[in-house]
C-alpha cells in the first residue's frame, strides 16, 4: 500500500490545470480556465478549472474534482490506481507501507491470479491466431458472427484447443504453479475428489474450456478477471449448456462484474447512458455497430454491487430485451433494486425476431440511436402495458397494481415517485388517494424492514467510536451559552417524513459544512464533564441535528456528517481539503460542486462571513431545516385526516397532532421573521 507521506506528496505536486490539460483543451477565462466538459457532449464551454482551489468542475453535468478524483472519474480509476497515475507523471517514487505477513500473502496470492490470467488470456488469443485449430474452428465461429479483426482484438477473443491437458501443461511449462490454475478456475483436478488436501498433480489438470471460443471478463481496471467458454454451433445440438464461466474466486465474483464495462466505461460517462443487454455476442455487435456504451449481465438479475458500479458512470440505463416473453421477463428482473438506488430505467423493445446482435448487424449507429429515441419506453409505463394485458380478473388485476405501485413505492425522489403516482392513477383509472395509501403502506413497511436490518447489523458489530466529548446541545443548553434562537424545537422522530425535506436547505447546510466546517462559530460550550468547548461549523450543525435525532434525506451527506464529526477536533482540520481530497470519489465529487462557484466574483466583491454571520447564517439554515419536516409531516397528517374521516377516534388523534404541528410551524416562523406558510 501507498504509505501517507507518498500520498501527500502526490497530491501536493498534482496541478489541475497540468492534469485536466493532457485531456482537455483550456483557455484562461479571468482566474480561471474553461474548456469543453471531457464528461459529456459539451457544446459550449462548461467545465470550469479553478488553479488557486486546485479543483475542476463542470457546471453542466456536474462532475470533476481535485487532480486524483479527475483521474479516477476520467480513466475509472480506483484512488490508488490515480494516486499512481499522478506519481508517475510526477515522477515521484512510490514507497509502499510495510504489509503484515497475512496482507504480504493475500496480495500475492491476488496478483498471482492476476497473472495466471493474463498469460491465459494471450495464449487463447494466439491460438486463436496462429495454431491450425484455432484458426479453422475458432476464427471461424467468429467470422460466422460477423466479427471484424479490430473486434477480436478490442475484446481479446480467443480460442481453447480441444486437448483438455494443452493449456494446463504449456501453463506448467512456463513456471506457472498448479494452485493458481486451480484458484482461478481455470482447471479443475481430476484427483481433487479422491486425493482431498493432497498437493495437486500438474499432470491432473484439465483445462475447464476445452473446445470453446473463449470471452475473456475484463474488470473496471483493465485487469482479466475471469472468462467464459462457448461450445461452438455444431456442438451445441441438445446441449442445454452453451456456456461455461469462471467459478468464483478471489479475484472473480460473478455478480460484482459486467461483461464490457471496461471498454465501455468512458463512453458510458461521456454519454451519460448505459445500453443493459444478456449476453456476450450482444455487447461485441453493438461495438462493432458503434454502440460503446453497452453492457452485459449474463442474464441474471442485476446486483447491488454491478448497480453502483454503474452508477459511478451514470444513473440512466436502458433495458434492450427481444420481444419475446422470455425477454419481457428477463427486463423484468431487478429492476426494483435499480429505481431503489435512484436509476432512471428505460425499455426498449426490438422488433419481433431480434436480438441486439442481429438488429446491431443490420442497422448503421445513426439508426440504432434514432430507433432507441423513437422506441424507448418509461418503465414504470413498460411494466403497466405489459402486465395489464393479462390481468382480466379483479384477483389479478389488483395483485398487478400492487406489483406496479411496489415499484414505484421505492424510487427515493418524492417528486419523481408523486409524479409516477398520478400517472398511473391516470392509467390504471383507478383514485390517486388510493394507490397512494398503498404507496405509503408499502414505504412504511420498506423502512421498518431496514430499520430491523440495519439494528441486526448493529448489534452485530463493534460500536463506532464516541466523539472525544460528550456536548448536550439544544434544551440542555444553559441559556447564557446557547440563546433560544440558535435550536427551534424539532418534530418527534417517529413523524419527521424525511423525504420530502427541501433538497435544496439540506444542499445549503452541507455547503457551509464543507467550506466553513473548520471554522469556530460558538465559544466556552458547557460539556456534560463540567469543562467547556468551542463549536466548529461541523460541530454545530452535527450536535444540533443529532440531539433531536434529525438527519437529512440525502444519505450521502449524512455518511459526510459523520465523517466530518470524528475528525473535526484535529488542530491542522481543515473541511474543504478534508472532503475534496476523499478517496471516496462519490463524497470527493459532491464536496467539489458544493465548493466551487459558477461565477468568480472580484476580491471586492466576494461574501465574507463574520464569526457572528456565519453563525447567524447557519442558525437559520437549521431553522429552515426543521420547518421543512414540521411542514411535510403537516402535509402528511391532511392526507391521513382525509383517509379515516369515518374512523372519529383516529381522526381525533391526527387533529391532536395536526394542532401541535401548526403551533410548532407557527413557532418557527416566528423565529425566522417570516409569515406562516
Amino acid at each position: 500500500m501507498i504509505d501517507n507521506i507518498t500520498t501527500a506528496k502526490i497530491l501536493e505536486a498534482a496541478d489541475i490545470v497540468d492534469v485536466v490539460s493532457e485531456f482537455v483543451t483550456l483557455r484562461k477565462a479571468g482566474a480561471n480556465y474553461k474548456g469543453l466538459c471531457p464528461f459529456h457532449d459539451d457544446k459550449t464551454p462548461s467545465f470550469s478549472v479553478s488553479p488557486a482551489r486546485n479543483y475542476c468542475h463542470c457546471f453542466s453535468c456536474g462532475k470533476g474534482g481535485t487532480p486524483v478524483g479527475f483521474i479516477m472519474e476520467h480513466e475509472q480509476m480506483t484512488y490508488p490506481e490515480a494516486l499512481r497515475w499522478l506519481a508517475k507523471k510526477y515522477h515521484i517514487e512510490i514507497k509502499e507501507r510495510e504489509l503484515t505477513n497475512e496482507e504480504k500473502l493475500q496480495e500475492s496470492e491476488r496478483e498471482s491470479m492476476f497473472i495466471v490470467n493474463e498469460w491465459t488470456a494471450k495464449y487463447y488469443h494466439d491460438i486463436l491466431h496462429n495454431d491450425a485449430d484455432g484458426r479453422a474452428v475458432g476464427m471461424q465461429y467468429f467470422r460466422s458472427r460477423g466479427f471484424r479483426d479490430d473486434i477480436i482484438e478490442k475484446f481479446r477473443l480467443g480460442f481453447a484447443l480441444p486437448d483438455r491437458r494443452a493449456m494446463p501443461r504449456e501453463a506448467i511449462a512456463k513456471g506457472y504453479k498448479a494452485q493458481f490454475l486451480l484458484k482461478t478456475g481455470l482447471c479443475y483436478s481430476k484427483n481433487n475428489d479422491n486425493n482431498p488436501g493432497k498437493e495437486t498433480d500438474p499432470e491432473s489438470l484439465v483445462d475447464r474450456f476445452a473446445g470453446r471460443a473463449i470471452f475473456p471478463w475484463i474488470g473496471m481496471s483493465g485487469k482479466v478477471v475471469a472468462f467464459g467458454g462457448r461450445k461452438l454451433d455444431k456442438e451445441t445440438k441438445g446441449v442445454q449448456q452453451k456456456y461455461v464461466n469462471s467459478p468464483d474466486s478471489d479475484i472473480y465474483h460473478k455478480d460484482h462484474e459486467l461483461y464490457g464495462i471496461y471498454q465501455a466505461k468512458k463512453q458510458i460517462s461521456k454519454e451519460d447512458r448505459v445500453f443493459m443487454v444478456e449476453g456476450y455476442t450482444d455487447v461485441i455487435s453493438m461495438h462493432q455497430c458503434g454502440i460503446e456504451n453497452v453492457v452485459a449481465n449474463s442474464g441474471t438479475a442485476l446486483s447491488i454491487h454491478q448497480i453502483h458500479m454503474l452508477h459511478r458512470l451514470t444513473k440512466n440505463i436502458v433495458l434492450l430485451y427481444d420481444g419475446d416473453a422470455a425477454g419481457i421477463k428477463a427486463a423484468m428482473r431487478g429492476t426494483d433494486m435499480l429505481l431503489s438506488e435512484g436509476m432512471n430505467i428505460k425499455v426498449l423493445a426490438l422488433p419481433d425476431g431480434d436480438d441486439p446482435d442481429s438488429f446491431a448487424k443490420k442497422h448503421t449507429p445513426e439508426e440504432f440511436r434514432k430507433y432507441v429515441e423513437e422506441n424507448q419506453t418509461d418503465f414504470i409505463q413498460f411494466k403497466t402495458d405489459v402486465l395489464m394485458k393479462d390481468a382480466t380478473d379483479p384477483v389479478r388485476r389488483s395483485d398487478v397494481i400492487s406489483s406496479i405501485i411496489k415499484s414505484v413505492s421505492v424510487i427515493p425522489d418524492p417528486i419523481i415517485r408523486a409524479a409516477y403516482l398520478q400517472d398511473c392513477a391516470t392509467r390504471l383509472r383507478m383514485d390517486e388517494k388510493t394507490l397512494l395509501t398503498k404507496m405509503n403502506r408499502f414505504i412504511s413497511d420498506d423502512i421498518k424492514e431496514r430499520d430491523k436490518r440495519r439494528e441486526r447489523e448493529r448489534s452485530a458489530t463493534a460500536p463506532q467510536p464516541e466523539p472525544t466529548q460528550n456536548v448536550s446541545v439544544g434544551n440542555d443548553f444553559p441559556p447564557e451559552d446557547l440563546p433560544d434562537e440558535a435550536f427551534a424545537p424539532a418534530a418527534p422522530k417517529a413523524t419527521v417524513k424525511k423525504s420530502s425535506v427541501s433538497e435544496s436547505i439540506e444542499r445549503l447546510i452541507m455547503q457551509a459544512v464543507v467550506r466553513h466546517g473548520d471554522k469556530i462559530i460558538l465559544d466556552d460550550v458547557e460539556t456534560e464533564d463540567g469543562g467547556t468547548m468551542s463549536l466548529n461549523v461541523a460541530q454545530f450543525v452535527y450536535y444540533n441535528l443529532t440531539s433531536e435525532e434529525l438527519s437529512f434525506s440525502n444519505p450521502l451527506y449524512n455518511r459526510m456528517l459523520e465523517e466530518i464529526i470524528c475528525n473535526a477536533a484535529q488542530e491542522e482540520f481543515r473541511s474543504s481539503t478534508f472532503f475534496t481530497k476523499h478517496p471516496d470519489i462519490e463524497i470527493s465529487k459532491t464536496a467539489t460542486d458544493l465548493v466551487m462557484e459558477r461565477y468568480t466574483l472580484s476580491k471586492s466583491l466576494e461574501l465574507k462571513y463574520t464569526k457572528e454571520g456565519l453563525r447567524s447564517h447557519v442558525e437559520r439554515l437549521l431553522l429552515e431545516f426543521r420547518r421543512d419536516i414540521v411542514d411535510a409531516r403537516l402535509d402528511e397528517l391532511l392526507q391521513q385526516i382525509k383517509a379515516f374521516g369515518n374512523d372519529m377516534e383516529k381522526a381525533s388523534e391526527l387533529l391532536t397532532e395536526y394542532s401541535e404541528q401548526k403551533q410548532l410551524s407557527a413557532a418557527i416562523a416566528k423565529q425566522l421573521g417570516n409569515n406562516i406558510r
